[in-house]
C-alpha cells in the first residue's frame, strides 16, 4: 500500500523581479510570518513581532536572508519580501550548506531503476515529453552508475504523472505558478515518484513557460535521494531557472551530491564539457568579467552569475544572469550603467544589449559599431561611465575610446593609449567603474585606484575591497 507521507515538496519558483515598495501592510507581515513557520521554523507563540525589535521573528528572518545570500537586517524589506513572495520549496530552508541528501538511508539500493510515464500534458506532444523525461534522467545517469528503464504497465520505481490541485496524494497543486511539481525521496510505496502540476505550461524549449527538462531533472534529483543546495547555480537550488536543454551540464555541486550517494559512473570514454562550478568571490585569483552599477548597486559578473552588493549592505548576493535578464549573454565582456538613458548596457563579441530594469530594450541586441566604433573592434574589454563628462571609455586592448552619451557620437583624437591616462597600468584592463568620485580600473584580481581629473594613481587593490568574501 502506499503511504502519503510527503518527505520532499519541490515548488520551483518562478523568475519573480524586486518592486519597490514603500510600507508593509499586515497583510505582508501576516504572509511573512506564516512563511517563516512554513519554512524556518517559527513557533505559534511567536506571534506577529516584525515591530518588537530583537524577536523570535527577528533570529528567523536573519536565518532566511542569510540562506538567501540577502543582506542579514533581521527586519522586512522589500528584497526579503519579494523573496518570500516568489513561488518556492515546500520544505523547510533550515540547513545552510552546499549540497544535501536526505540521509544515507534514503537512496536506492539498487543501480537499475525502472521509470513510467502514466500520463501526458496537452501542453507539448508526446515525443516531447517522452524525450524531456529521458533527457531529465540521464543527467543523472552520465555521472553515476545509475541505469533508467522504461516501462509501460505495472508499478515503478519512478512514477511519472500530470495533475491539477488534489491530484490523489494528500498534497494538492496551488494553480498557475506557485508549486510547478514535487517529488519523494527513494523508499517503497510512493517513494521515488515524481507530480507535476498540470495547471502550468510545459514546453520542449521555449523560456515561454516551464521547460519540462529543467522542472523534471530537478525533480529526480529529489527522486534519487537529494535534497536542496543553497548554491544558486546548482540543478538542486531551490528556484525555477530557464537553461538551453541542448547545452545544458549537470553542475559540480549537484554531481558531488548525487556521487556521495551512488559514487561516480565508470569512466566516459568520451566525456562531455566538464561540470560548471558556481564563481566564489573568496577566490583571491579570480578575475571578474565585468563590473558596473544599477541605480545605486554595484554589480560584479563572473560566468553566468552576478552579485549584487546593496548601497545598505556590502553583503553580496549571487544569482544567475539569466534569473534577472532572461535575454542577455553570459561570460559578458564589459558592462556600465548609462545615466543618460538610465539603462544598463552588456557588451559581449560584437553585440551590446540595453536594458531600462529588466526589460531588454527595443532594437536591442546591436552591434558595438552603432557606438561608432570601427568595424575592427571584435570586442570591448571593458566600459564605465564618467560622471563629471557625462563620457563613456571603451576599452579595447591596451587603448581606449571617449563615447560622448549626450550628442551619441565617438571623441576625436581617440583611441588613445591607456598607460598615457591611467599611469602604472601596465596588464589588460578586465573591468572597470566608478564610486565616489574615483575610477577603479580591474587588470586580474586586482584593481587601481585613480583621480580621473588629476590622473593620479592613489592605490592598487584586491578584488575584495568592493566584493567580500563572505564565509559562513
Amino acid at each position: 500500500m502506499k503511504t502519503l507521507n510527503l518527505s520532499i515538496l519541490l515548488s520551483l519558483a518562478v523568475a519573480v523581479y524586486c518592486v519597490p515598495i514603500s510600507y508593509f501592510t499586515e497583510q505582508d507581515e501576516s504572509f511573512a510570518e506564516n512563511y517563516l513557520k512554513k519554512f524556518f521554523n517559527l513557533t505559534e507563540e511567536s506571534g506577529p513581532t516584525f515591530r518588537r525589535g530583537i524577536s523570535p521573528v527577528t533570529k528567523k528572518l536573519s536565518e532566511m536572508q542569510k540562506f538567501f545570500g540577502l543582506p542579514v537586517t533581521g527586519t522586512l524589506n522589500t528584497d526579503t519580501i519579494a523573496l518570500m513572495k516568489k513561488p518556492r520549496c515546500g520544505i523547510p530552508d533550515i540547513k545552510v550548506s552546499r549540497f544535501s541528501t536526505f540521509g544515507s538511508d534514503l537512496k536506492w539500493q539498487t543501480n537499475s531503476l525502472t521509470y513510467r510515464i502514466e500520463n501526458y500534458t496537452p501542453d507539448m506532444s508526446r515525443s516531447e515529453v517522452d524525450e524531456s523525461i529521458e533527457k531529465a534522467l540521464q543527467v543523472w545517469a552520465k555521472v553515476t552508475p545509475l541505469r533508467f528503464t522504461r516501462i509501460y504497465s505495472g508499478t515503478a520505481d519512478i512514477m511519472i504523472s500530470f495533475g491539477a490541485g488534489s491530484h490523489g496524494d494528500g498534497y494538492p497543486f496551488d494553480g498557475p505558478d506557485g508549486t510547478l511539481a514535487h517529488a519523494f525521496p527513494p523508499s517503497n510505496g510512493i517513494g521515488g515518484d515524481a507530480h507535476f502540476d498540470e495547471d502550468e505550461t510545459f514546453t520542449f524549449r521555449s523560456n515561454e513557460g516551464y521547460v519540462l527538462f529543467m522542472v523534471a531533472a530537478h525533480e529526480f534529483g529529489h527522486s534519487l535521494g537529494l535534497s536542496h543546495s543553497d548554491d544558486p547555480g546548482a540543478l538542486m537550488y531551490p528556484v525555477y531557472t530557464y537553461r538551453n536543454p541542448e547545452t545544458f551540464v549537470l553542475p559540480r555541486d549537484d554531481v558531488n551530491g548525487i556521487q556521495s550517494l551512488y559514487g561516480p559512473g565508470d569512466k566516459n570514454p568520451n566525456p562531455g564539457p566538464p561540470a560548471p562550478t558556481t564563481p566564489d568571490a573568496c577566490d583571491s585569483s579570480m578575475v571578474l568579467d565585468a563590473v558596473a552599477s544599477l541605480r545605486g548597486e554595484m554589480i560584479f559578473f563572473k560566468d553566468s552569475f552576478f552579485w549584487r552588493i546593496y548601497p545598505q549592505s556590502y553583503t553580496p548576493q549571487q544569482s544567475l544572469i539569466t534569473n534577472f535578464w532572461p535575454d542577455a549573454p553570459t561570460d559578458i565582456d564589459a558592462a556600465y550603467e548609462s545615466q543618460q538613458s538610465d539603462r544598463l548596457m552588456l557588451f559581449k563579441d560584437r553585440q551590446v544589449w540595453a536594458y531600462n530594469a529588466y526589460t531588454l530594450e527595443t532594437g536591442y541586441p546591436k552591434s558595438i559599431s552603432s557606438f561608432g566604433l570601427p568595424e575592427s573592434v571584435t570586442k570591448i574589454n571593458a566600459a564605465f561611465y564618467d560622471v563629471h563628462s557625462g563620457k563613456t571609455f571603451f576599452f579595447v586592448g591596451n587603448k581606449y575610446y571617449s563615447y560622448d552619451e549626450a550628442l551619441e557620437t565617438m571623441d576625436k583624437g581617440f583611441p588613445k593609449r591607456v598607460d598615457q591616462t591611467f599611469s602604472g597600468l601596465n596588464g589588460m584592463v578586465t573591468a572597470a567603474q566608478q564610486f565616489r568620485g574615483f575610477t577603479y580600473i580591474y587588470s586580474g584580481p586586482h584593481m587601481y585606484e585613480y583621480s580621473l581629473r588629476s590622473g593620479r594613481l592613489f592605490r592598487v587593490l584586491r578584488n575584495s575591497y568592493f566584493l567580500p568574501c563572505t564565509k559562513y
